[in-house]
């Protein structure tokens, strides 16, 4: 097991390196300047010549990527062309939004979604299947930043209960107690339904099929013949089965549910990493683009390789099945 996790790790990091230097070329190739868009369409050729030279631009690109490289991997990001503040601080002020909201809605999609799909597998056939599994496709199917935006339409300006924008109200360094605390669920509310609902979808869909494979195998028939509970058949023999493969979608989900936050905090200005990226790709900004790009590749490989030990953990036997 350990021989295969770590020619996994060797693999992920030539995937983060390739990813890596694939988005410094296209974020170079792409058409627009960052020192016209910091100086503004009324600066002279000289100021964008000097604004270039400042920010590093003049240079050839491999020394341009070879800089960034040996600056990264002292640990040091660089500096935003946007804000002119470090890109450390930046993501440090903006990691812990992120990761509440994440965690929040992966712990709520898994539980729900186990729950759902379970009931599906159960019932499977029924009217009640039926119905979960169109609500399930449909959820899994809608754009996040769309359902966002549904969201905000029926509890913000219809329904007037909930906030829609920032993660606290404007007089909320004010509060103290129980009424801050209600004030930062309040507009944790619908960022975090958003993410809920598209990921309740998609687990109870996986959950779902995992669950009808596993009933149908000869153990599930020879329990069933022994005449005991249909309960702790499904408890002890069905659901642990089909574990397998879903805490290997849990282990894959984590980047993904990083990558939708993108456009989730957006929509809702959730101050986030996803927004800080919004904002710098907008403003070309290379250095805040560069670094949440790189982040983003090593979530994959963790994802990855949590997927892996995962699995070793439900079933001790993978583990002595690797090469």
């Amino acid at each position: 097991m350990l021989r295969h996790v770590t020619q996994r790790a060797i693999a992920g990091i030539a995937v983060v390196g390739g990813v890596v230097t694939l988005t410094f070329l296209l974020l170079h190739a792409a058409p627009g300047d960052p020192a016209e868009r910091l100086l503004g369409p009324t600066a002279t050729t000289e100021q964008l010549a000097a604004q270039r030279r400042a920010l590093g631009l003049e240079r050839s690109l491999p020394t341009q990527y070879a800089t960034w490289l040996a600056r990264a991997a002292r640990g040091d990001w660089g500096i935003s062309i946007a804000t002119g503040r470090p890109v450390v601080a930046m993501f440090a002020g903006a990691w812990p939004a992120t990761v509440r909201l994440v965690l929040l809605s992966l712990f709520l999609a898994y539980g729900l979604g186990l729950a759902v799909g379970a009931v599906q597998a159960t019932h499977d056939g029924s009217r009640l299947d039926t119905a979960l599994s169109i609500t399930s496709v449909a959820l899994f199917a809608l754009p996040g930043y769309w359902l966002g935006l549904m969201l905000v339409m029926v509890f913000t300006y219809w329904l007037r209960v909930l906030p829609a924008f920032g993660s606290a109200g404007f007089d909320s360094d004010f509060l103290t107690g129980w009424p801050r605390v209600a004030d930062r669920l309040r507009h944790l509310a619908l960022p975090l339904l958003t993410l809920t609902l598209i990921g309740v979808g998609g687990t109870a869909r996986f959950v779902r099929g995992a669950m009808l494979d596993v009933l149908a195998a000869p153990f599930v028939t020879t329990a069933r013949a022994k005449g005991l509970k249909p309960s702790h058949v499904i408890r002890r023999h069905v659901l642990r089965n089909a574990l397998i493969p879903v805490v290997t979608l849990l282990g894959l989900s984590l980047p993904a549910l990083f990558s939708g936050a993108v456009f989730v905090e957006a929509v809702f200005a959730w101050p986030g990493v996803g927004r800080v990226l919004v904002e710098a790709v907008q403003a070309r900004d290379y250095p805040v683009v560069m670094a949440a790009t790189t982040i983003s590749a090593v979530l994959v490989v963790l994802g990855n390789l949590l997927a892996d030990l995962l699995q070793g953990v439900v079933d001790p036997r993978i583990g002595t099945r690797q090469p």
